[in-house]
């Protein structure tokens, strides 16, 4: 239904706990190496638990490779530097959603190769940095699948 893109991301548990919520949203999974850890790391395997079996996860050597899959999807890039509030789009069964690594976020050749329209933020208190990353990944694959019937629309 949806494909959530994970550029380089650095914290076996966090990619874990996506994983299980791509298996229970029907969300694709895509990691964009490199990753801060081995796809057999304990932590990660703990996190996902059984999931990895029940999600569809493909992986990237680069960013060029990743982006020409998605050439033809929309893609909307999710930074504390987004222009557009994630809950004020509308989305559409097929969309992609790429979050940056956990210590620095998407770089500019990211950001910038997404339209400003689709570069979206989750909302915080001014002053913090940002949301856990598997959390980010949550609300936003959860507000999209919301606005989609949860897959229940024809």
């Amino acid at each position: 239904m949806f494909d959530v893109i994970l550029y380089q991301p650095e914290i076996p548990p966090n990619t874990g706990n996506i994983i299980r919520l791509c298996a229970n949203t029907g969300a694709m999974l895509h990691l964009v190496k490199p990753l801060g850890f081995s796809l057999d790391d304990k932590q990660l395997v703990r996190a996902g638990l059984d999931y990895h079996e029940f999600a569809s996860i493909t992986v990237y050597d680069r960013w060029t490779e990743c982006a020409e899959r998605f050439k033809d999807s929309r893609l909307f890039a999710v930074s504390t530097k987004g222009a557009q509030q994630y809950d004020l789009v509308d989305y559409a069964v097929g969309d992609a959603f790429v979050f940056g690594p956990e210590s620095r976020g998407l770089p500019a050749e990211v950001l910038g190769a997404v339209a400003e329209q689709q570069r979206i933020r989750v909302p915080m208190v001014p002053g913090n940095r940002s949301l856990n990353l598997s959390n980010s990944v949550a609300v936003v694959i959860y507000e999209a699948w919301r606005q989609n019937g949860f897959g229940k629309r024809a």
